[in-house]
């Protein structure tokens, strides 16, 4: 079963079918391939560089039409774009300690400045992937109104990038008929099995405490917060790809949004989770946040969800015991 849509171009009924997932073979990306597939869209345009095999395996069995380099895609959009339906871009160089900011402006912003541009010319609807990383130390909390996003200082060149492209799309005056941008918070689930140190506190925590009967934390270093009580916003990758498709069929509210779970959890509670899912005794230890990294560490981060449910998105969110459950029975082990 292939789903399509037809639209009317220059008094000319076009088949529309086709649904473009960037960074296809990574975390998210792939992830969200899969949900598109339990719902029948399988003619997607999977877009990335495929020269990593460990990331490749995240593609095995999900139905793809065609694979695109990214370094050909913009001029495959050129000529495939009256088929194309959907853009989800969530294609990024995504490590925050990457500092050649020069590589960053140009997978990450440039990149994407030149998707949105084709979007606008051939009224493509557009979701792209923003950060929390954009928010820093939050300085001025975690709303997604979009008149404080301006003044928003990301503690790294990978936050900037992205906090120059929000910045940038907010000051168009040309835009896509619908676009959104998507300020993921810290994301975990299957298929992140590639990203190494990348990867989330609980792949650390499974594979960690499988091996070694324990898990190290960080110290805190703010009298504030207890060791292993800073707090996260954890959001299962099943939820995220659950927002995704909304705004794939919502296609109005134009804008930029947070996507976290809305609820801030310690790395203790996350810690706690996975020893009860692997079923062994709690043996937590805490180590000295490195000197170099401390100044810049975040104790806090916590998604405003009311502007996304305003607009009607109704899901409720996994809860973080019941996401890290699912993900160490089901995927880990």
């Amino acid at each position: 079963m292939e789903i399509s849509f037809k639209i009317e171009i220059y008094g000319i009924l076009v088949k529309k079918y086709m649904i473009i997932v960037t960074g296809a073979a990574g975390f998210i990306g792939s992830y969200l391939i899969k949900r598109l597939n339990q719902d029948s869209f399988n003619a997607i345009i999977a877009v990335d560089k495929f020269d990593n095999e460990a990331k490749n395996k995240n593609l095995v069995g999900l139905k793809i039409k065609e694979r695109i380099d990214r370094d050909v895609f913009l001029s495959w959009l050129d000529q495939h774009y009256e088929t194309v339906e959907f853009i989800f871009h969530i294609g990024a160089r995504t490590d925050t300690a990457e500092f050649d900011r020069g590589l960053l402006n140009k997978l990450n912003t440039e990149y994407t400045k030149a998707i949105w541009t084709r979007c606008c010319q051939y009224q493509i609807p557009l979701v792209y992937a923003s950060s929390a990383a954009t928010y820093g130390l939050g300085e001025q909390g975690y709303d997604d109104d979009e008149s404080k996003i301006p003044s928003l200082k990301p503690l790294n060149p990978y936050g900037q990038s992205k906090q120059d492209f929000d910045v940038w799309a907010l000051n168009q005056k040309e835009k896509p008929f619908f676009w959104a941008g998507l300020k993921f918070f810290n994301v975990y689930g299957p298929h992140e099995n590639h990203k190494g140190r990348m990867a989330s506190v609980i792949w650390h925590a499974y594979h960690q405490i499988s091996k070694t009967g324990k898990m190290k934390l960080f110290k805190s270093h703010n009298p504030a917060y207890r060791d292993g009580e800073q707090m996260r916003d954890f959001v299962y990758v099943k939820d995220v790809a659950e927002v995704c498709m909304f705004f794939m069929h919502h296609r109005k509210n134009s804008g930029i949004y947070n996507l976290g779970s809305g609820r801030a959890r310690t790395f203790l509670d996350l810690t706690k989770a996975v020893f009860k899912a692997l079923n062994k005794p709690e043996n937590i230890e805490f180590m000295d946040t490195p000197a170099d990294i401390r100044d810049k560490y975040q104790y806090f981060t916590e998604a405003n969800m009311n502007k996304l449910q305003k607009i009607g998105y109704a899901k409720n969110f996994t809860s973080l015991e019941a996401g890290v459950k699912d993900y160490v029975l089901n995927y880990l082990t």
